[in-house]
């Protein structure tokens, strides 16, 4: 039986010009713990914003000519994303700079109807500039469909605000993006110093030294955490997770997670089979996985209620009495063939 191909997840960084989402990426790529490879859009013969890149990246890829949404030959963002997620480069994300005029919500869905073997889709990041945001904030079609495609808002250069200002200045936009995307995650940062957990999750691939697990990058404590720092909530279990409840988990997540993302092992008549599942702000991702003992599950978000998201956690990948409700199962297996 050949072994599933990991899915490398591609996040769309994306933003108007002058919001900060070159200085976003230097401080995700100057952290440690994961590899990533970067692509970067500009206008023009060369690739000005790749000379601001200044962090570790471990395989960049540019692509130049305008901006990405507007190529009407799709072959070249393909192309990039199938050499970025090549095996064996090893990566944990890939991470798209877009160019201020894309339009996020038609990057995500080239990236999601790529042709590129091996990757999907990791969710969408834009970064606002809280200075200039009321001259370039989206409004009508354009806010509805731009904060739409958002799984995660950055609302950056707050230090040029007065303190007494700030959380409030958030909160009105959280208001604004709220009323058209309920499940996007916004916070608040200056110099775009964000948790690299809030932008992507790692590989679970814990018994193999040149990956970092998902836990182990989350709750290492000796590691310095950015100013913004997402909690994790992570639970194991045997074998014989209940579909339905993990279904029910994916759908209805715990307030504050943004992110989820392991491995389920549950019952196939009578067969075992695992699944990679993810979450990323409403977007689910279920794949087929490599035959694991065991089912894995780790939260990321924001202000968690600890205790009550390990004990949904829990729940859903507890083992459950006898065989799965069938009902489960084909929910389960819906995902999975809706995600390929």
């Amino acid at each position: 039986m050949t072994t599933p191909r990991p899915q490398v997840p591609v996040i769309v960084l994306a933003g108007y010009l002058g919001a900060g989402k070159t200085t976003l990426l230097n401080h995700v790529l100057r952290q440690p713990g994961a590899r990533v490879g970067v692509v970067i859009n500009d206008f023009g013969d060369i690739n000005v914003d790749a000379a601001w890149v200044s962090g570790q990246i471990d395989e960049p890829a540019a692509i130049s000519g305008g901006c990405l949404c507007c190529i009407s030959d799709t072959n070249e963002l393909d192309t990039a994303l199938e050499r970025l997620a090549a095996p064996r480069l090893r990566l944990d994300a890939i991470i798209v700079e877009a160019s201020g005029l894309a339009d996020p919500a038609t990057l995500a869905r080239m990236v999601r109807f790529s042709g590129a073997e091996g990757t999907r889709l990791g969710g969408v990041a834009e970064v606002v500039d809280a200075v200039h945001h009321a001259h370039t904030a989206p409004s009508g079609h354009d806010a509805a469909t731009r904060w739409g495609a958002a799984s995660l808002v950055v609302v950056n250069k707050l230090d040029l605000l007065s303190p007494g200002d700030r959380a409030a200045y958030v909160g009105a936009i959280a208001d604004t993006v709220h009323a058209r995307n309920p499940r996007a995650l916004v916070v608040g940062t200056s110099a775009g110093s964000i948790d690299p957990a809030l932008l992507y999750g790692v590989s679970e691939a814990a018994d193999d030294p040149a990956q970092l697990p998902l836990r182990e990058l989350l709750l290492e404590e000796a590691r310095p955490h950015p100013h913004v720092h997402a909690d994790a909530v992570s639970v194991r279990a045997p074998a014989g997770a209940d579909p339905g409840r993990v279904i029910d988990l994916l759908e209805r997540p715990p307030a504050g997670v943004y992110r989820m993302k392991g491995t389920v092992v549950v019952r196939s008549g009578t067969r075992w089979r695992s699944y990679a599942v993810n979450l990323v702000g409403s977007s689910i991702h279920v794949a087929s996985a490599p035959r694991a003992e065991r089912s894995e599950l780790a939260a990321i978000g924001l202000h968690l209620d600890v205790d009550t998201v390990r004990h949904r956690l829990d729940h859903a990948v507890a083992p459950g009495a006898g065989a799965p409700p069938a009902v489960g199962l084909r929910r389960l297996q819906r995902y999975r063939r809706l995600s390929r």
